[in-house]
């Protein structure tokens, strides 16, 4: 009986030393934070959303829901570090639909770079931003760029997922065609269905119209904040009636094996980090850079 007491304690322990660091930020203790931070090889995922109107069939949190969902998926995959849900975006353009939280340029902007502070400070030295809201598109690349004002200690790179034409196509086999798939649309609900399919509502799709309406066609070769508005005024652009989960898994599946290679690539990188710091060396005494 001592005997396979002993032998029990020894498998108790084992299974103890055997289970997974979490790699969600949230739920690691201060103890396996430090061991998180190596074993994800000083990488963290910082995913993007926001809180705003996605047509008249699915909720506020689409676009924190899917980034979120892909980072996890693919930390499973290859261990790296997820930050919580991140909702500081740029979102002025649907500040007139219920439910918009617009912060000030001022404050995302502050609480976007001081949170890559602090994850530097903490022992990340490769940042990857994965973003589920399009309206950051044009914020995120000014931002990319603004990194080179000043000497940073970490690398930041935001993911740009390339759709798989073959997974889009049997997608829409699934579902439908959609000439106007941007916000909300047949993508958008498929993937957003795979993921809390009992926030998600179909049906009520077609409540409101996802169409063009093309009201700045008098203007060539000029942009001008309230295009999307000019456009799409219901914040709602294609149709996501035909949507549902077995699309949504298919793109969701192409999205993550795209990003889980992306994440190796970023971790076995040297580049970015050797050429920030030649530039920011040349950038002191621009005088003495070679011509």
């Amino acid at each position: 009986m001592r005997y396979v007491l002993i032998c029990f304690a020894f498998l108790f322990v084992l299974n103890i030393n055997a289970q997974e660091i979490p790699y969600k930020l949230e739920e690691l203790t201060a103890t396996d934070f430090v061991k998180a931070v190596d074993k994800s090889s000083k990488t963290v995922i910082l995913p993007i959303g926001v809180f705003e109107k996605h047509g008249p069939h699915m909720p506020l949190g689409t676009d924190l829901y899917t980034a979120r969902e892909i980072a996890l998926r693919s930390a499973e995959k290859e261990y790296t570090v997820v930050f919580p849900w991140y909702y500081f975006s740029q979102i002025n353009e649907a500040r007139h639909q219920p439910g918009t939280i617009a912060y000030s340029p001022e404050l995302i902007w502050n609480v976007l770079q001081e949170t890559l502070d602090e994850l530097n400070r903490n022992g990340f030295d490769k940042i990857i931003i994965i973003n589920g809201h399009g309206g950051n598109n044009s914020f995120l690349n000014y931002f990319g760029m603004s990194q080179l004002s000043k000497k940073r200690d970490y690398s930041l790179y935001c993911y740009q997922v390339s759709y798989d034409r073959e997974v889009i196509d049997k997608a829409e086999a699934l579902t439908q065609h959609d000439p106007y798939d941007q916000h909300a649309g047949n993508r958008e609900t498929s993937i957003v269905k795979a993921i809390v399919p009992d926030l998600v509502f179909p049906e009520k799709a077609d409540q409101q119209s996802g169409v063009d309406l093309d009201r700045l066609n008098n203007l060539n070769h000029v942009f001008t904040g309230i295009w999307w508005y000019a456009q799409y005024p219901n914040h709602y652009s294609g149709d996501g009636s035909k949507a549902n989960k077995e699309a949504g898994e298919l793109i969701l599946n192409s999205v993550v094996n795209q990003f889980v290679n992306t994440i190796r690539e970023i971790k076995e990188d040297r580049n970015v980090t050797e050429l920030q710091e030649q530039f920011y060396k040349e950038a002191e005494n621009p005088l003495d850079t070679k011509q």
